[in-house]
């Protein structure tokens, strides 16, 4: 096998098995071209971000992306879509080997540091949670074809969540990159499938479901703690959505209460949310119970829109969603304290557009919480 030690990090031994006799087929995974790294000092100031890449359909809506000046791209899940039966996971590697000669992506690969967390179909299950008997496999081919480094923290642990801080004082961006798949408790099925606000799943009070398990918790709350003038928070499903019956945060409110409680205690300066996963773009605020408004942008999907879908119902969002191929970009003007963020089409033009100081992302110490949504 190519990287044996990468399983003895990992530490779950039963996946050795299957691994040990796909060498040629990781070998096809890994065959992507390493992202540069990504310096701690680099000034960011033009970040792209995206969801929902089918390795088998047409990817020239890459070519648009190729050509805009990133400082970096975050991949925020269904960067493959590979559901796969366990032990073996071949359906997955066979995707990810295909996506890994996709030239526009690779063409992105070799000019923009990338970082990436994974949604249902590239951990290998539509909808799939901690339940998934394949995750330690699917997470050695995350591995292999990100190319994560051999000495970075995520591969002391299970699960995919990792977090960046670059850039100069006064000008540091903070990337959290969480994993809602890994620990994520079995969702309720709607009684009503396919009802508008009800089509898949509803929201389950039981107490003790999670989404993000204890050790991911108390590592993300060690990291808003540290330092830094902007955060994103990458979710590879919505969080303040609550128009839908489909994957979000929403179907767990109590781990949703928890994270919204978890911002208002420690107050984080400058923290904005980025989202995937449900083939159409929208921007979501969210104001009660926080030290300030809590923006959340979803880009979904790059190559895989659903035709025909209609608008769905709105609490908490900001306009209309957008249905058709998109990406999207953060502008960070630092001279001004300004940020913009866009929603682009697949002619890379702007669909959606918020702006906001910087400053709108801090508590107001003389300022009272507001009550409404």
């Amino acid at each position: 096998m190519r990287h044996p030690a990468r399983l003895v990090v990992l530490g779950w031994l039963a996946v050795a098995p299957w691994l040990a006799g796909a060498a040629p087929l990781l070998d096809a995974v890994a065959a992507a071209p390493a992202s540069p790294p990504l310096k701690g000092d680099a000034l960011l100031q033009r970040i792209g971000f995206a969801s929902c890449l089918h390795q088998a359909r047409d990817q020239s809506i890459l070519d648009v992306v190729d050509g805009q000046p990133w400082d970096l791209f975050l991949f925020m899940g269904d960067n493959v879509y590979g559901d796969a039966e366990p032990p073996a996971l071949e359906a997955l590697a066979e995707a990810y080997a295909l996506q890994a000669r996709s030239p526009g992506l690779n063409r992105l690969r070799v000019a923009t540091p990338v970082l990436a967390t994974w949604d249902d179909h590239d951990y290998g299950k539509n909808d799939g949670g901690a339940s998934f008997a394949g995750r330690a496999s699917a997470e050695v081919l995350f591995h292999e074809f990100w190319h994560t480094p051999a000495d970075d923290p995520v591969r002391d642990r299970p699960g995919v969540y990792q977090s960046r801080i670059v850039g100069p004082e006064g000008r540091r961006v903070q990337i959290i990159l969480l994993d809602t798949r890994s620990f994520r408790a079995e969702l309720k099925a709607t009684d009503s499938f396919g009802a508008p606000g009800r089509e898949r799943y509803v929201p389950d009070a039981t107490p003790g479901l999670e989404m993000l398990g204890e050790a991911q918790w108390r590592w993300l709350e060690a990291r808003l703690r540290e330092p830094a003038e902007l955060r994103l928070l990458v979710s590879s499903v919505q969080v303040i959505a609550d128009g839908h019956g489909w994957e979000a945060w929403r179907m767990l409110p109590a781990e949703r209460d928890r994270l919204y409680a978890l911002i208002d205690r420690i107050a984080p300066e400058g923290l904005l949310i980025l989202s995937g996963d449900r083939h159409r773009a929208g921007i979501y605020r969210q104001v009660s119970g926080l030290p300030y408004p809590l923006y959340e942008v979803t880009s979904s999907s790059l190559n895989l829109p659903i035709a025909g879908a209609g608008e769905e119902a709105g609490p908490r969002r900001l306009g209309a969603t957008f249905t058709e191929e998109n990406f999207g970009a953060l502008e960070i003007d630092w001279a001004q304290a300004q940020l913009t963020l866009m929603i682009l089409d697949r002619a890379g033009q702007p669909v959606r557009t918020l702006r906001l100081p910087l400053s709108a992302l801090r508590p107001d110490p003389r300022a009272e919480r507001a009550a409404g949504p």
